[in-house]
């Protein structure tokens, strides 16, 4: 019986995972960064904490189905790291206390576009400003 309710939600849930556009994140900060700084792209920096609701909310309303998801995708390098979590990346420079943050950097240069938004700020109509 539970696999079958396992299957049905599986099957209710796999149409709407092909039809939505979401950020295709990287976990791994090093590798991000090198890719940005070969393209030339800018790094899209979410430092969160792990099974955070805050984090949740804002990944599933503000980064999935929304008219800036593409531009994300091809005009950025978008990564995001767990500050609870042992991954490697420069705290010093993503220093935050407040969870998710999103920074948005010239990976070249090191050097942030903008100023970082804390979790009220990080809101479909002031990612549409700053991304376009």
């Amino acid at each position: 019986m539970k696999t079958r309710k396992l299957k049905l939600f599986w099957f209710w849930l796999l149409p709407m995972l092909l039809c939505a556009e979401f950020v295709h994140w990287q976990g791994d900060y090093d590798s991000a960064h090198r890719l940005a700084r070969k393209t030339g792209k800018p790094l899209l920096v979410l430092v969160a904490r792990t099974h955070d609701a805050n984090t949740s909310a804002i990944l599933r309303h503000t980064f999935t189905d929304q008219s800036y998801v593409q531009t994300i995708n091809t005009k950025t390098v978008p990564v995001i790291v767990y500050a609870d979590k042992r991954i490697s990346y420069p705290v010093e420079m993503y220093y935050t206390t407040r969870f998710p943050t999103l920074f948005i950097v010239d990976a070249k240069q090191e050097l942030f576009l903008h100023a970082p938004l804390y979790p009220h700020l990080i809101t479909p109509k002031i990612l549409n400003n700053i991304l376009f």
